[in-house]
C-alpha cells in the first residue's frame, strides 16, 4: 500500500463541522482551542454553529478548513499513535488546502499556518474590490482545449485565465466578472458541456491576485520554516519538493498561478501510490481523483469512526 493524504479547498466547509471530532477526541480540541488562540477569535464557535456567512467569509474559510484537517491529522498522531511520515508517501492539498500539506507535513507550525491563512483570506478578499472578479467552472472542456475560450473572452479591460486544471473537463476560469460572464455566455460555442459561475467572493488564482501574493511573500518570509518531513505536490509544479525554500516559493506562485490538480493526481498514479485519502471536510478530491484515477483507491476520512478505519489500515 503507498499513501497521499490530500487536503481540501475551500467549498468543501459546512456549518457543524469539527463538533464531532471535538466530542471524541482531545486531540481534536486542543487543536480547535491552538487556532483560535492564534487567531485571538472564537473561530470553532463559527465552525460549529455558524452562522453560514460567517464560515464562508474567506478569511475564516480558509484556517477552519485546515484546522478540521489539522484536527484529523493530529488524532492519527496522539490517539492512535500513527507515525505520519513511516507511512505516508505524499501530500498534497488544492489550493489553501497545500497549507494544510505543508502544516502535516511539518513545514509549519498549526498556530503560524492558521495565522498564514487568516492574512491570505484577508488579502484576497482586499486585492480586487467585490464584485469586479469572479470564477465560472467550464465543464466537458480539457485544459489544452481551454485556451480557445479564454481568448475570446478576453479584451483589453477584461481578463480571465485557466485558474483550477482540476480534472479532464472540468477547469475553472477566473478573472475580471465580464469576461467570466461572457464564458458563461459562450462556453457552449467551444464545446462546454456547462459553464457555471462559482459562488466565491474573489478571482483567486489568477493575475489579479497580485498584491495577495505580494503580502503573501512577505509573511512567509517571516514565519519559521522547516523541509517536509513527507514529499508535497506543489499546485504550481504538479511535482513534490521538500526543501523549505521551494515550497515558500510555490506558495507565492499559487496566489496568481494555476493549480495543476489534474497533474498532481497523475503524478501520484505513476509514483504508484494506491490510495489517495481526502483528510477532513467534504469528498470534492476524492471524488475527482475516483473519475480521473479510478486505479487510485481514493475516500474521505473525516468522522470519528473513518479516523479508526483509517488507523487500523494504516
Amino acid at each position: 500500500m503507498k499513501y497521499a493524504f490530500v487536503f481540501p479547498g475551500q467549498g468543501s466547509q459546512f456549518v457543524g463541522m469539527g463538533k464531532e471530532l471535538a466530542e471524541n477526541f482531545k486531540s481534536a480540541k486542543e487543536v480547535f482551542q491552538e487556532v483560535n488562540d492564534a487567531l485571538s477569535q472564537d473561530l470553532f464557535k463559527i465552525m460549529v454553529e455558524g452562522p453560514e456567512s460567517e464560515l464562508t467569509l474567506t478569511a475564516n474559510t480558509q484556517p477552519a478548513l485546515m484546522a478540521n484537517s489539522m484536527a484529523v491529522i493530529r488524532i492519527l498522531e496522539n490517539e492512535f499513535g500513527i507515525k505520519l511520515k513511516e507511512k505516508i508517501s505524499y501530500v498534497a492539498g488544492h489550493s489553501l488546502g497545500e497549507y494544510s500539506a505543508a502544516c502535516a507535513a511539518g513545514v509549519f507550525s498549526l498556530a503560524d499556518t492558521a495565522r498564514l491563512l487568516r492574512i491570505r483570506g484577508d488579502a484576497m478578499q482586499k486585492a480586487v474590490p467585490l464584485g469586479v472578479g469572479g470564477m465560472a467552472a467550464v465543464l466537458g472542456v480539457s485544459f489544452k482545449d481551454i485556451n480557445a475560450l479564454v481568448e475570446a473572452c478576453n479584451s483589453e479591460d477584461a481578463l480571465c485565465v485557466a485558474a483550477n486544471d482540476n480534472s479532464d473537463g472540468q477547469v475553472v476560469l477566473s478573472g475580471h466578472m465580464a469576461a467570466i460572464e461572457k464564458a458563461v455566455e459562450i462556453a457552449s460555442e467551444f464545446g462546454a458541456k456547462r459553464c457555471v459561475k462559482l459562488p466565491v467572493s474573489a478571482p483567486f488564482h489568477s493575475p489579479l491576485m497580485q498584491p495577495a501574493a505580494e503580502v503573501m511573500a512577505h509573511a512567509l518570509m517571516d514565519v519559521e520554516s522547516h523541509n517536509a518531513e513527507i514529499p508535497l505536490i506543489a499546485n504550481v509544479t504538479a511535482y513534490t519538493e521538500t526543501d523549505k525554500k521551494e515550497i515558500i516559493k510555490n506558495l507565492i506562485s499559487q496566489v496568481t498561478g494555476t493549480v495543476r490538480w489534474r497533474e498532481s493526481v497523475t503524478f501520484m498514479q505513476e509514483e504508484g501510490v494506491t490510495d489517495a485519502v481526502e483528510i477532513g471536510a467534504g469528498k470534492v478530491l476524492s471524488n475527482i481523483i475516483k473519475r480521473s484515477q479510478p486505479d487510485i483507491h481514493a475516500y474521505s476520512v473525516g468522522s470519528a469512526a473513518e479516523i479508526e478505519e483509517l488507523a487500523k489500515n494504516l
